[in-house]
């Protein structure tokens, strides 16, 4: 037994111990003995690239403004928040036009210059803060005078304009014309000779701001993202009250030259028909809706969903209207029916998660090649192809986007869909497969098995959804696997069919239920359901797990027989971290999840003043959603793994906060991944934040959990499962013929085992095997991550000194007309 004595002395020497620890410590942290560092070996490789231009003073004596124009869209604010605070940072002056078009000219205080502080809290606001209008006034010459005399006036030579493309064919007119208005202007005495020759060039950059997407040369436009989470609100709320009384809805979407909202919301809801301006039905269309919707009764469904572009047409060029299609179903059917008309509400409420990022990335882009452009330079428009900001001629793309609406009128829909670009083409190739090919009668005597592994993600239902149906239309059997590796195992198997997925798209969570269970202790168990339930290929979809599950059951190859079967594994996790893919199912939902929730704290933090909020992630070691939260909600700094960082970058942060709550911006918002360091944890970070902050501002931690795993899957998580879902059967099929001799499949090669992914646009397949080489398999991680490239301008925007990467920059493209490659045809 220990006495009172022994114990003290005991408490002593551990006291003197601890205390003496920690001066060294203390000592060797702050005042470090020697220069060099010793870099953490596994993070090295993850970092980006250090190669970096200085654009610190690249703005220096210029002046930019900066303007949105014809319809409003949400993420415009995100756009004008980036150009001013970029252009600030550049060195550059920045005005904002007030108005669009009729304040440039009328001038006046429609023109004013913008400052750091003014475009705080517009990340979150939809619409325009700046304001839109149409202008009659500078589609003449004299207007166009006015224009150029009160941008002269002010020093202004660089022009940004948000809008669609007839705001951008104005502009590129005022471009053209400009040396003509200096000369008249120098000659009725607007502006001096002096004046004219400082602004003898005008540089012109566009930003296509339109929620109908309808915009040739980009992926997407702003605005287009929200307006599908807008939609997708009332489609799922409306989908509820259909069911209670089994009513056929006929919902019309805005689109009035353009039916991609209307096709995406179609894929995202799985309608049962879908009217778009650039494919209309055949002339006996009526018969086939009503057929089709009979049949969907007859599965069991309590509901029909119809949805109607504004510009939908027949064969003949006459409009197909909400109104048409109710009394049609009525007169023939019988059934309750009614019509909804969403209208401006597609155009309001707070910009999503993808429409703010973008907005901030392609007002940052625009700067850049506002600054960087030379009179010989053509005017551009920044657009998104797949991850990365590219600039093309902007009159290209307007020609082309006229070409569409040409093609209409000429009643060559073919090419009407095919101009519009692959991604449109794919999603109404993928459309027609599901909701108007009937299975076959004769099978194909083929089983396919589809599985969810690892934590649930938003999206997971949609891919299985469109897996089984697709297989199904292929003629294949199609098996459901409860409960990931650990249901295979133990003979968790079903039989599912058509109307075993309806209603699925969107549901979140997993249906078929998913564990983290890997397979390498099951191997024998799992060889055995695969030879009892007789699966001749099989989809995982899941996260990491899925990837290192997916690799053992290769491995087991060699040992197991039944185990040479074809796979592919498609990536759902909101981590956003397997390797072979820029996205993953449910990440998308996880980062708007996170994103509102930011916006309720900062209005909290607006409301009390002087309140630092710190902001705990998910995503393992995977940065993604900390940093691309980081961008979405305007955050002053976001602590991840991949970017590592010390006790002086946290005094630095504080200090700047301190800085911060001088101005009139009087709050804080800090976003650290649940993993990004072992010491400086979320309690660590929030209690040096209180301490240094003491006098100046108060601290808040909120640790978001699990809520970012749950909700309703956002569009992009719906109608990227039901692509991948779809092109993985596809696949699947054409692997299973590839290997079959004599009734027997055996796939043992490289390729029989992929994984279907996004690289920048396209969606590829590559080898399991190929992607171990990339992978980070401690920390779970791609050694290359894409998004790396972006912490940059998240550090610029939140006014820290950083070097923004143009190691890759955006140079001027110009658009090729292809044809959608083989592989893209479902």
């Amino acid at each position: 037994m220990w006495s009172p004595l022994d114990l003290s002395v005991v408490g002593s020497k551990l006291f003197i111990s601890v205390s003496l620890a920690f001066v060294v410590f203390f000592f060797f942290t702050f005042f470090p003995i020697s220069q060099k560092k010793k870099e953490p070996p596994a993070k090295k490789m993850l970092q980006p690239p250090e190669k970096h231009e200085r654009t610190g003073n690249l703005g220096s004596g210029k002046a930019i403004a900066v303007l949105t124009s014809g319809g409003d869209a949400q993420g415009m604010n995100a756009a004008v928040r980036a150009v001013v605070r970029v252009g600030i940072f550049t060195g550059a002056k920045v005005y904002f036009v007030h108005e669009g078009y009729q304040g440039l000219v009328d001038g006046g205080d429609n023109i004013q210059e913008a400052t750091w502080e003014s475009v705080s809290m517009m990340l979150q606001l939809g619409g325009t803060v700046i304001g839109s209008a149409r202008c009659q006034d500078f589609r003449t010459r004299e207007g166009r005078l006015k224009a150029a005399r009160n941008l002269v006036k002010r020093g202004i030579t660089n022009l940004c304009v948000i809008g669609g493309d007839g705001s951008l064919t104005g502009a590129d007119t005022f471009r053209a014309e400009w040396s003509s208005l200096l000369v008249e202007l120098v000659k009725t005495g607007g502006v001096t000779a002096q004046e004219a020759k400082n602004s003898s060039h005008l540089n012109i950059v566009g930003m296509v701001g339109s929620i109908d997407n309808d915009f040739c040369g980009t992926d997407m436009t702003i605005g287009t993202d929200s307006a599908l989470h807008r939609i997708m609100e009332i489609v799922d709320a409306i989908t509820t009250t259909a069911q209670s009384h089994q009513r056929t809805f006929v919902l019309e979407v805005m689109g009035r030259h353009c039916g991609y909202l209307a096709l995406i919301t179609a894929l995202a809801c799985g309608a049962d028909w879908v009217f778009i301006p650039e494919s209309p039905p055949e002339d006996d269309w009526e018969e086939h809706l009503c057929r089709r919707l009979i049949e969907t009764r007859g599965r069991g469904s309590r509901l029909n969903i119809i949805i109607v572009a504004e510009g939908a047409i027949n064969k003949q060029g006459q409009p197909i209207t909400s109104e048409d299609i109710k009394t049609l179903v009525v007169k023939r059917l019988g059934y309750d029916t009614r019509v909804t008309i969403l209208g401006h509400v597609q155009r309001g409420g707070t910009p999503s998660a993808f429409d703010r990022i973008l907005g901030s990335r392609m007002g940052v882009e625009a700067v850049m090649a506002l600054l960087e452009g030379t009179p010989d330079t053509p005017a551009c428009v920044v657009s998104l192809s797949g991850n990365q900001a590219v600039r093309l001629p902007l009159m290209e793309c307007v020609q082309v986007t006229k070409d569409v609406t040409t093609a209409m009128n000429e009643r060559r829909f073919e090419d009407a869909v095919k101009l519009r670009g692959r991604s449109f083409q794919n999603n109404w190739n993928v459309y027609k497969l599901l909701a108007h090919v009937r299975p076959p009668s004769t099978k194909s005597g083929y089983n396919l098995a589809v599985m969810n592994v690892g934590a649930p993600a938003s999206g997971m239902n949609a891919a299985v959804r469109a897996a089984v149906r697709i297989g199904l239309i292929h003629g294949h059997k199609m098996l459901a696997v409860h409960d990931g590796f650990d249901g295979l195992a133990h003979g968790q198997v079903e039989e599912i069919g058509w109307g075993g997925v309806g209603g699925w798209t969107g549901l979140g969570g997993s249906k078929l239920g998913t564990k983290r269970t890997l397979p390498k202790k099951y191997l024998e168990e799992i060889s055995a359901t695969i030879s009892s339930f007789n699966i001749h290929g099989l989809i995982i979809i899941g996260g990491f797990e899925a990837f290192t599950g997916s690799l053992e059951l290769v491995e087991g190859r060699g040992k197991y027989e039944e185990l040479c079967i074809p796979l592919c594994v498609i990536p759902a996790t909101v981590s956003n971290n397997v390797p072979g893919s820029d996205f993953s199912i449910g990440a998308d939902t996880a980062l708007n999840t996170i994103t509102t929730t930011c916006d309720r704290i900062k209005q909290s933090a607006a409301g009390t003043k002087r309140r630092v909020f710190i902001i705990e992630t998910m995503g393992g070691y995977c940065g993604y959603l900390a940093t691309m939260a980081g961008l979405a909600s305007g955050a002053d700094a976001a602590y991840i793994f991949e970017d590592p960082f010390t006790i002086r970058d946290l005094q630095v942060n504080v200090e700047h906060l301190c800085e911060k709550m001088k101005t009139t911006v009087k709050r804080g918002l800090v976003l650290r991944n649940e993993k990004c360091n072992e010491n400086y944890t979320t309690d660590f970070i929030f209690n040096l934040y209180s301490e240094e902050g003491k006098g100046i501002f108060e601290s808040r931690k909120n640790v978001l959990g699990h809520m970012q795993q749950g909700g309703t899957p956002t569009p992009f998580d719906r109608n990227f499962g039901t692509k991948m879902g779809a092109k993985s059967v596809a696949w699947l099929t054409g692997k299973i013929k590839e290997y079959s001799r004599h009734g027997r499949i055996f796939a043992n090669t490289a390729d029989s085992a992929c994984l279907l992914g996004m690289r920048r646009r396209s969606l590829v397949f590559q080898p399991l095997a190929e992607l171990e080489e990339e992978t980070d398999f401690e920390h779970r991680l791609p050694k290359q991550q894409w998004w790396l490239k972006l912490r940059p301008i998240l550090k610029i925007l939140a006014k820290y000194k950083a070097d923004l990467d143009t190691s890759e920059k955006a140079h001027l493209e110009h658009i090729t007309h292809k044809g959608v490659p083989a592989e893209a045809h479902i």
